[in-house]
């Protein structure tokens, strides 16, 4: 179940996004008293950052388009509008212009997903080398989310609004679209029983979690899912994976059917045995720590929870004896990754 992947765990470096601001923090994880290290500037309202290590390329969608930054300087090298840019900048998670993204392990290409007021979204592809957006592919509404299998030979979307997973097949650019709606379609728009992220395995299977009531795992060879249940009852967000395969996943709070409180279940992939750490704010997106400096595995989570209770700040949690410690970050940070370049 293990794998390496840029941006998950290794380094003491959290970069993370602050979302009602237009800067990345990297953020220390091993300074308590004085934990941002730095900001870079990237553009209005960033929202998910994607690494490609070898390169030294970090990615950020923002309100404003797409950010690549240095990360050897730290200084944004270009801010690239998207090919259908949003007429106005706003903040938030309904604002448009980019928000999930992906990148290739060639790093040659990054899918980006573009939420498009009134419009379904699209993600949109960019070369790398070119430094432009080259094409564009219909998906659902809002893709909160832009995962790729390890292979690098499919990007899928998770569309928050429109009960969908989209796949793009990176060589033919075909496009399919799945429907994935364990507990039915009711509400539309209003429904909260809906993804909002995703954790891919090493062998490519996604996992997508519902309201803290059930965990899908999608095939992405047969397009098709099972749903077994979970505990957390709590509206869910964020999601990651942990080198010993346990599932990450965070709620916020009794929304939408959900009756529980905000928490974060650990979820033993193996066993379907869950642990739940409740928690006092809303968080999103976790990501294991593994170089912690007393060699405990910990998870992150960031504090600007897109849906209630955002903070400015994010959280450590001993995923064993599940003591928290929390450490402030400006601008309600939404999602970050780990770095291992200085």
């Amino acid at each position: 179940m293990s794998r390496s992947i840029p941006g998950t765990g290794n380094g003491n470096i959290f970069v993370v996004t602050e979302s009602h601001g237009d800067k990345i923090a990297f953020v220390d994880l091993t300074n308590a008293s004085s934990p941002v290290q730095s900001e870079t500037v990237v553009g209005a309202a960033p929202w998910a950052i994607a690494v490609h290590e070898p390169s030294a390329r970090a990615y950020v969608t923002t309100a404003e388009g797409l950010a690549v930054v240095d990360l050897a300087s730290r200084e944004r090298l270009a801010l690239v509008s998207y090919l259908d840019h949003p007429a106005e900048i706003g903040y938030g998670e309904y604002r448009p212009g980019g928000t999930g993204l992906a990148v290739t392990p060639d790093g040659s290409a990054v899918y980006v997903g573009v939420h498009r007021e009134g419009l379904d979204s699209v993600v949109e592809r960019f070369d790398t080398a070119a430094g432009v957006f080259t094409d564009s592919f219909d998906v659902g509404l809002r893709p909160f989310d832009v995962q790729i299998s390890p292979s690098g030979h499919e990007v899928y979307t998770i569309d928050h609004d429109s009960f969908t997973l989209h796949t793009i097949d990176v060589a033919t650019h075909e496009v399919t679209r799945t429907l994935v709606a364990p507990f039915g379609t009711e509400g539309g728009l209003m429904s909260h029983y809906k993804p909002h992220y995703a954790a891919v395995a090493a062998d490519g299977t996604l996992y997508l979690p519902y309201q803290g009531k059930g965990l899908v795992t999608y095939s992405p060879a047969t397009k098709t899912y099972e749903t077994t249940p979970m505990t957390g009852d709590s509206h869910q967000h964020g999601v990651g994976l942990t080198a010993d395969g346990k599932l990450l996943v965070v709620g916020v709070g009794p929304i939408g059917g959900a009756t529980l409180g905000p928490s974060l279940t650990i979820h033993d992939l193996a066993t379907g045995n869950e642990v739940l750490v409740p928690l006092e704010k809303g968080h999103e997106h976790p990501v294991e720590w593994l170089d912690a400096p007393d060699g405990r595995p910990k998870a992150v989570l960031t504090g600007g929870s897109t849906s209630r209770g955002p903070w400015d700040g994010i959280a450590v949690i001993d995923l064993e004896t599940h003591d928290l410690t929390e450490f402030p970050v400006p601008n309600l940070p939404q999602m970050g990754v780990f770095i291992s370049t200085p």
